[in-house]
């Protein structure tokens, strides 16, 4: 969550700005922000939701900010409008439910959709297009929590989809064998196998959640259709959900499930800016990009300057069809979390993954490309010493300079201290390694 939109608002890369893990209550004291590059440049800039940033209520550039971090606690404007305008007067009204904020137990909401934080994200968003700068542009971050634990959507999209067949959780010949389907007694583990009909129950409650969202965007687009049809729109998420994918459960995981998110762009339709141009609609491109790109995408779209302190790319060459690709490689890792030998760093390039857990030292390779799943780690295979050597050193050369040592005399070096927030971190420099 944190790492992710720090990217997000800097664009920067997680090594960059300091934090390569979850860990809360970092101060964070950027020099530039999206926000606050394109305010200087006279949008308006609207911030509704979960922003997950501290201190909280910094603006980070944002004219007026809508916060809401989660379905609970104080100082939550969701929580507030909860109350005020639907009388809901319960401790922790948005969480009565009980089900735990991030376990595997799915089942419908005790809250009606219209009461919901996913309803209300897209009702403050309609509210500030109601009453916005009609002379002005502008830059609305919507940011809502789901889909993510609780497992909890209204009753109709759950019960739209408990009734259907889903597809098994992939189970890759390289995991954990965990003695058979067990609930356990940690409804938050990030390593279980779940009996087939709970797993069932987490699954339609996910996708139920993803169906809300898609609802709910619906509903913005035919409150404003014209403005929604000119503004430039960006689709994504921080982080996915491993959703039972080789008895994993939870976020920060290195494989597909938890890694890989959605990234959609809508340009605007009368392309009046020259930046801003499309190839045909529903083109996908294959090439890796992360969200320390959709700062340079979005300054590069309002003709905006990008900051040098970013190490993102703009991906408007894709869209004009005038690249295939930013980057030979994508850098991604995550610290140390949930249980041991987690902490890894990995490389793709679309096609193939690299995987290398730095307090093990073990590692994994995948082809995507004929292996979507990650069912078969190639360095299992007798020449998996020779496809993985290139990648090993790849991953040698970006990691030379880190400060944490993981690299000694050329070679990767495991066991060293690999923590969410990187030793020597100041709150509003960043690292000039990369």
């Amino acid at each position: 969550c944190i790492p992710a939109r720090r990217c997000l608002m800097t664009g920067t890369a997680p090594a960059t700005n300091g934090m390569v893990g979850y860990q809360e209550d970092i101060p964070f004291n950027p020099p530039h922000t999206m926000a606050g590059e394109l305010s200087k440049a006279g949008y308006q800039t609207e911030m509704v939701g979960k922003l997950h940033l501290h201190p909280l209520r910094k603006r980070y550039g944002f004219d007026h900010m809508q916060l809401a971090d989660a379905t609970r606690g104080e100082d939550n404007d969701y929580i507030d409008w909860l109350k005020q305008t639907h009388g809901r007067n319960e401790i922790h009204a948005g969480m009565a439910h009980g089900i735990s904020s991030n376990g595997w137990v799915g089942r419908p909401h005790h809250l009606p959709e219209e009461q919901m934080h996913t309803f209300w994200c897209i009702n403050q968003a309609m509210e500030f297009l109601n009453r916005r700068d009609p002379e002005a542009p502008f830059f609305l971050n919507i940011s809502m929590i789901d889909p993510h634990p609780p497992l909890t959507p209204p009753a109709h999209y759950y019960e739209r989809y408990i009734s259907r067949d889903l597809p098994a959780p992939a189970i890759g010949d390289w995991a954990d064998d965990l003695g058979g389907p067990q609930r356990g007694l940690n409804p938050i583990a990030a390593q279980i196998n779940l009996p087939e009909q709970d797993m069932h129950c987490a699954q339609a409650a996910y996708y139920g959640m993803v169906n809300f969202i898609d609802d709910q965007i619906g509903r913005l687009y035919q409150f404003a259709p014209k403005i929604f049809n000119e503004a430039l729109v960006i689709f994504t998420s921080d982080h996915g959900d491993m959703l039972g994918d080789h008895h994993l459960f939870r976020k920060a995981s290195p494989y597909e499930g938890s890694a890989r998110v959605p990234f959609l762009i809508k340009p605007p339709e009368s392309l009046s800016h020259h930046n801003v141009k499309s190839v045909p609609e529903g083109s996908v491109c294959h090439t890796p990009v992360a969200w320390q790109d959709i700062m340079p995408t979005v300054l590069d779209a309002a003709g905006i300057e990008t900051p040098n302190s970013s190490t993102g790319k703009s991906l408007l060459p894709i869209t004009r069809g005038e690249a295939s690709s930013v980057r030979d490689i994508l850098h991604g890792e995550h610290a140390r979390c949930y249980q041991g030998d987690f902490a890894h760093h990995f490389l793709t390039d679309g096609k193939m993954k690299y995987i290398w857990f730095s307090d093990s030292g073990r590692e994994q390779l995948f082809d995507l490309s004929n292996d979507p799943n990650e069912l078969h780690n190639l360095i299992s295979d007798t020449k998996g010493e020779k496809q993985v050597s290139p990648w090993r050193n790849r991953l040698v050369d970006i990691l030379d300079k880190r400060p944490e040592g993981f690299v000694e005399n050329g070679k990767l070096k495991a066991g060293c201290s690999h923590e969410a927030v990187m030793p020597g971190y100041h709150p509003d420099k960043y690292f000039d390694f990369l």
